[in-house]
């Protein structure tokens, strides 16, 4: 029996701001931010959105603006049907990559439609806000050695013998990448954000900085070696690790900048897709979640996407194009080596170390991200994979329509 697979119909993204006071976002709300995104995604598919089932949306600090199921609420904001149902889910910086999984299986499931998604506006629900024990219980801590997460890519770092030249060469790619696709217009998925008076706020990521250059990262201090000595982080991880000692690499740089940015996505079964006439731009092949070390965290995306291709029939050569979040530049170069992934295939338009993270958003947003640039090239097949903190991991492998069955 041939197993049944969940369409994407469209996928649509906003510019991502800085995510501080300076930010081009910062006026608008974090509700207003993802329905200006529902609202395009619904005029771009023509989808009646009655006809969709639920909708599914990544948010992590679930607070303040953000709280109240921001992603039910966004939809009534963006005038959808009030049959879609909607939640809001937090699987950290995964939650955006598992918000159009999860639709997908509500798409199967129902033989219907469903929406996806996520925001996240860091420059007014800074990360953290919502206090929660993974960074305000310091008891919580100490009991589960959660590390926070740059000490820990630091240590992987370390373990890996991947160099502060290294990862700083990696980010100026990033930045590299990012404006020279920026500049010339790849990001199709991206809708303008709009203020009160319609008037537009931003047009194009903000967050890209073409004056990078290496003698300027290699000026920055590391981020998180202060932090590993006074509370004995670093000494905790190399006793546990056997490690003798940390090398600091991570900072500013090289890590991924905060971002404000909400995403949408739609997602249908085969049959609604004829039943409602609408016009797929790729298939969803094949998804895998998977959870490492607890401590360590980072390394998961490689994990899912390896679960993710064997369940697609697939490997690495199959593949055109990954779309991987890059939560730190030594994340991606342990990627790369663990899955033999050359860079030239991974992130071709920058990633968030220069474009920016927002961090319930940008799972959703690299699937439109992945779509853009399949068509671009006439290419056929990506994988989109995002890790979390404590170890959670998402992979999706995704496939244009028209592009020949798996």
């Amino acid at each position: 029996m041939t197993q049944q697979q969940a369409f994407i119909i469209d996928a649509v993204r906003s510019p991502r701001g800085r995510g501080n006071d300076k930010g081009a976002l910062k006026g608008i709300k974090p509700v207003d931010l993802l329905a200006q995104q529902l609202a395009a995604l619904q005029e771009r598919t023509g989808v009646n959105t009655s006809e969709a089932s639920d909708g599914i949306f990544g948010c992590v600090t679930q607070t303040a603006d953000q709280g109240s199921n921001i992603g039910k609420l966004a939809l009534v904001r963006a005038g959808w049907s009030d049959a879609v149902s909607g939640m809001t889910i937090n699987r950290y910086c995964a939650s955006g990559l598992s918000a159009v999984q999860f639709a997908s299986f509500q798409a199967l499931a129902n033989d219907g439609v469903a929406v996806a998604g996520g925001v996240e506006m860091m420059s007014r629900v800074p990360m953290a806000s919502d206090k929660g024990p993974l960074t305000h219980d310091l008891e919580f801590q100490r009991q589960t050695t959660l590390v926070p997460i740059g000490i820990a890519a630091d240590a992987i770092a370390t373990m890996e013998g991947f160099t502060r030249e290294q990862c700083d060469a990696y980010a100026l790619e990033s930045q590299r990448r990012a404006v020279a696709a920026r500049d010339e217009g790849r990001f199709r998925s991206v809708v303008p954000v709009k203020g009160e008076g319609g008037e537009v706020v931003l047009a194009q990521d903000e967050t890209p900085r073409a004056s990078t250059t290496l003698q300027s990262l290699s000026d920055l201090t590391p981020a998180f070696a202060e932090m590993g000595v006074k509370y004995g982080v670093d000494a905790l991880l190399c006793k546990q690790y056997g490690l003798a000692g940390i090398d600091h690499v991570q900072h500013a740089g090289n890590s991924p900048t905060m971002a404000d940015g909400a995403a949408a996505v739609l997602v249908a079964s085969e049959g609604a897709v004829a039943r409602l006439g609408l016009k797929p731009r790729a298939r969803i092949l094949a998804t895998a979640d998977a959870s490492i070390d607890h401590v360590l965290a980072l390394t998961g995306a490689a994990d899912a996407t390896a679960k993710a291709l064997q369940r697609a029939g697939l490997t690495v050569a199959d593949i055109d194009l990954f779309e991987v979040n890059e939560s730190f530049a030594a994340l991606m170069l342990h990627y790369m080596k663990h899955l033999n992934v050359p860079h030239e295939k991974l992130n071709v338009n920058g990633g968030a170390i220069a474009l920016g993270h927002a961090m319930g958003a940008t799972g959703s947003s690299l699937v439109g991200m992945a779509i853009d640039e399949l068509e671009r090239r006439k290419a056929k097949r990506a994988v989109v994979a995002i890790c979390g903190a404590a170890g959670v991991a998402v992979a999706m492998v995704i496939e244009l329509v028209g592009a020949g069955a798996a």
